[in-house]
């Protein structure tokens, strides 16, 4: 009876917390799969009617929903891979017993201390075309022409890749360093002492070892890829066009700016659905990368 009373007693702690992540989480959440199939939107938010799968079948004829889509796609691969493959020779490199270390440890990691809102007014400024555009007022310096790095429909999607990775790589890194350093000296005193060169040891012994570190930072930067959004509206928009139109920006001019909120909520469910399927993908992937090597 003591114990039973001591659990309710401890259970009530959680209860707050508890509570606000089910009003807050859990209810929008069910009530997003309740909406999408009916015609809720901003000039009809009473006496809903139930629309089936209309709303899913609509989503394959917006343009603003496929590109947003497409460019997600994009985007979190182009992430996923070079910001794993960054952070991980950025690693590498500073494991060594160099002098400055700490300090280059520092200034690669401090970008990511800053919201991306921040960041992206900084990178705006940086590659604006207009005369204050530190890069092309460098270019031009030299005799090179601009580049319109934001406005050039070919290039905006991948500059403000360029600019996550230069914000987020340093957190990769520091990820990789912790697994780096909880790597035994004996496996690379034994491999020298077999005659294995510096890239034999990494690729049979660095690279299968940081295989737990590896998982953590490609499925986040997968995630945190397909669900970019503050980036994009600091930088372009979704400009030129369509050109950086992500998920979420369609997600949120669909629903919000256009009031069709049935419509948007559908497209919510698909963007779900797309996320789960592509992280356990991923998931999946590094599962039998890690048994491969094991």
């Amino acid at each position: 009876m003591n114990r039973t009373k001591r659990e309710i007693n401890y259970g009530m702690f959680i209860l707050p917390a508890l509570l606000f992540y089910v009003l807050f989480c859990v209810y929008p959440f069910v009530t997003m799969f309740y909406y999408s199939v009916t015609d809720y939107s901003v000039s009809k938010q009473t006496n809903l009617d139930y629309v089936g799968l209309r709303n899913y079948i609509e989503i394959w004829d917006n343009d603003l929903l496929l590109y947003g889509i497409k460019n997600s796609i994009v985007y979190a691969l182009l992430m996923t891979v070079f910001q794993t493959a960054f952070g991980i020779l950025l690693a590498v490199a500073l494991d060594k017993k160099l002098k400055t270390r700490n300090i280059l440890r520092s200034v690669f990691f401090l970008p990511a201390v800053f919201s991306p809102l921040v960041i992206g007014f900084l990178w705006n400024y940086l590659m604006s075309t207009s005369d204050f555009g530190l890069i092309n007022q460098g270019l031009t310096s030299i005799g090179l022409s601009k580049i319109n790095f934001l406005g050039d429909s070919d290039l905006a999607l991948y500059s403000v890749v360029f600019t996550q990775l230069w914000q987020w790589t340093g957190w990769a890194m520091v990820i990789f360093l912790a697994n780096l350093q909880s790597i035994s000296k004996d496996y690379y005193e034994a491999a020298e002492i077999d005659g294995a060169t510096a890239s034999h040891q990494f690729w049979k012994i660095t690279l299968p070892l940081l295989q737990p570190s590896v998982s953590v930072v490609a499925i986040t930067a997968m995630i945190g890829g397909l669900k970019v959004f503050d980036i994009i509206m600091s930088l372009t928009n979704g400009g030129p066009g369509n050109a950086t139109e992500t998920i979420m920006t369609a997600f949120i001019k669909t629903s919000f700016s256009e009031g069709f909120y049935g419509y948007g909520a559908a497209f919510g469910v698909v963007f779900f659905v797309a996320v789960l399927l592509l992280t356990m993908l991923l998931m999946q992937f590094l599962r039998k990368w890690g048994e491969k090597i094991a």
